[in-house]
């Protein structure tokens, strides 16, 4: 699980990688294992400060499945995001007819917010799940902060590093278009640019 404050165009590819490193990174070696013995893995995104999926809903779940066929693969893993920037309206329902989803949201999403004080404090006394997990931060050992944190420092230099790719991507596309717009052979553009051909073309 985490929280991104500031998430770009690459969130969502970004999620599918560290999933797949979540699962990936089980250890099934030896004569005894198999595939079978694969947990289930969540990766729980919390994104806040910007709406990435326009439509009003603030939770959704990814799988893998064939969309044309809309057959599931029923894999084992699964990706669940939390978009906090759209809980203007439920965090004023009554705690009893809010989703269990709902809850945790405006649990995580006000949790400092002192004037809803009186609503966290009734979402822990409600969700016993919730209260659970306020046990549990308070608990967390040094080995799983220091896991934390060697995980949290890869994640930031490969964020830094797809950032910089980004960029440099867009100024190249923004070389080629200037270049089109002057016409410029397209092989030339290619040359200058080392953008593909066929990229190059749907930039015309």
């Amino acid at each position: 699980m985490e929280m991104c404050l500031h998430p770009d165009v690459s969130e969502p590819v970004r999620l599918e990688f560290y999933t797949a490193r979540l699962f990936g990174g089980q250890d099934i070696k030896g004569s005894d294992s198999s595939y079978k013995d694969l947990k289930l893995t969540y990766q729980i995104a919390i994104l806040a400060n910007k709406e990435n999926f326009n439509d009003d809903s603030f939770y959704h779940t990814f799988f893998y499945y064939d969309p044309i066929r809309r057959i599931s693969l029923d894999g084992r893993t699964q990706i669940i995001t939390l978009e906090l920037s759209k809980l203007e309206e439920i965090v004023e329902k009554p705690i009893e007819l809010m989703t269990c989803s709902e809850r945790w949201a405006v649990f995580l999403e006000y949790l400092t917010h002192r004037d809803k004080r009186d609503k966290i404090n009734e979402i822990v006394e409600y969700e016993e799940g919730i209260a659970m997990a306020s046990q549990v931060l308070m608990s967390v050992s040094k080995d799983e902060i220091e896991r934390a944190r060697l995980e949290s420092e890869y994640k930031y230099q490969m964020d830094m590093q797809s950032k910089l790719v980004t960029a440099k991507l867009e100024g190249k596309l923004e070389i080629a278009r200037n270049a089109l717009s002057k016409c410029y052979p397209i092989e030339t553009i290619h040359d200058i640019t080392g953008l593909d051909i066929e990229t190059i073309k749907s930039l015309a």
